[in-house]
Parts: C-alpha cells; structure tokens; sequence
C-alpha cells in the first residue's frame, strides 16, 4: 500500500514561517473529529522550526528544520501507548481524541517533543499531517497545509509504495531526523548535513588579490576532496565530520586543523 511522506529540503527553508502559521490557520478554533481537537491559540508548534548556527563571521550560516511529527513506523508514543494511538496503514500517526483524554504522560513519550498538552482539552496533541484533508475524497489534490503554503517547495508532500520511497531516499540522499534514535519516520530530509555537519571556509588571496580558480584540497584520513575557489577567491567545504584535517592550496599544506565545529580559517595569503 501506498504510504505517505514529508520530504523537507533544508537548503530552502529560510524560517518564513508560512508553514507553522498554515497550520495555525487550520487546526486553531478548529476540531477535525476523530482527527483531532482544537489547537488551542499558543503554546503549540505542530510544525516547529528548529535551527543551527555554523561558522564565525563573516564566513557563518544558519540552517533551519521544520519538525512536525515524524510518523515513526517504529513510534515511541504507540509503542508505549497502543490503546489511544495508532499507525495506519499509510503511515500517519494519529492520537485517540477521546481514548488519550487526561493521558498527560503521552507527551513524554516523543523523543522529538513532536507531542503538546491542550490543557483546555485535556488531551495530547500533534500533527496528523492534516489527514482530514487527504481522506476527503472530494478533494483529489489534497495535500498537507504545510506543503501547500510553502513558498520555496521546500517542503513537498509524496504518495508512495515503501520499496518506491526507499530507492528515493537512496537516490536522493535523504535522511530521518536523528537517524540514531532508529524511529523510521515518514518525514524525511534532504541537505540535512547542514542541520548536523560542520564546514570549512576561507579565502585565498595572491598578494592583496582574490586568488580565482586556485586549487584547494582537503584531506583527512586518506581520502581527499578538491575544489576551486571562486571569483572572491573563497572556498567552502561542506558535510565533514570531527576529525583532524589538512589543507592545502595548489599542492602546498598550508593549515592543519581540528574540525570540532564548523571553521572559517579567514584569508591565507601567498
């Protein structure tokens, strides 16, 4: 059976926000039975915008990551609590409305602090990847509101067989928010190593000009990768993990540093 899935590329998500608001816009003064309650006005961030800040200035970025529930096929939250929650067929999570009532602890049981407490309600609440809108059958476009208003795509809404979203997420390069917690979700991430891998960067100048088209390599444990500066004469080494590693420029060393985090090693000189 087909499932469904959330492909979010970081690369593009520039925290606009327009999908924690469509959200709001959906879910707030309004009840979707047997979906879901009301989301109350605050305090909720079904879709939740996390962030990392890499590099120092003026060589620095910042990535962020939309999270809403990741619709585990192995879920913590139905795991510990299958009389009130329930993984359907094509992969949404969905919370019992009136089965969860009073179940505060339920909340505690996401390790991605994807579930919140309505206290007016009484019940535990997340995203359902707007279900109500993809079961209505009327609506043969439906998608996720998420998806639907973001401005970048950044976030893009799939129907799926399993074997078919696999060779995607091969071909693709994407990867589950904290893969280590082993929870498969159906939200998946491309770019991610911006959200979790360092970088380095830096400049290389010829005397007081921009050194363009200058061979710069980076070398750790063996294995090597190669680029040429740019216009600006500025190089950027993305996706590395901790580690000792050696730069060099047309074949000389010329810095040897510790990658603990992401580095702009400024301007060397020749």
């Amino acid at each position: 059976m087909k499932q469904k899935y959330l492909v979010i590329d970081l690369k593009y998500c520039h925290d606009c926000n327009n999908c924690f608001i469509a959200c709001k816009d959906e879910h707030v003064d309004n009840a979707w039975p047997p979906y879901s309650c009301e989301q109350p006005r605050h305090g909720h961030r079904w879709m939740n915008i996390l962030s990392v800040e890499r590099g120092q200035a003026p060589r620095m970025d910042v990535c962020f990551l939309p999270m809403p529930c990741q619709h585990c096929a192995n879920a913590p939250c139905v795991n510990a609590y299958p009389d009130c929650i329930s993984r359907r067929d094509d992969g949404i999570v969905l919370i019992d409305t009136e089965k969860a009532i009073g179940k505060k602890e339920i909340v505690d049981s996401c390790p991605y602090g994807a579930i919140y407490w309505n206290e007016e309600q009484d019940v535990p609440q997340k995203c359902t990847m707007c279900a109500h809108l993809l079961d209505d059958r009327e609506w043969e476009q439906a998608i996720p509101r998420c998806s639907h208003s973001c401005p970048t795509l950044a976030i893009q809404f799939y129907e799926m067989e399993p074997g078919e979203m696999a060779d995607f997420v091969e071909r693709e390069g994407l990867s589950n928010h904290r893969p280590e917690l082993n929870c498969n979700g159906n939200v998946y991430y491309k770019n991610y190593h911006r959200f979790v891998k360092h970088f380095i960067s830096g400049a290389i100048l010829k005397g007081n000009d921009a050194w363009e088209d200058a061979t710069v390599t980076l070398a750790c444990n063996g294995e090597t990768c190669e680029q040429k500066t740019d216009y600006f004469g500025e190089f950027k080494f993305d996706g590395l993990v901790p580690g000792e590693y050696t730069l060099s420029v047309e074949g000389k060393i010329v810095k040897s540093v510790d990658i603990a985090e992401s580095l702009n090693v400024g301007e060397i000189t020749f």
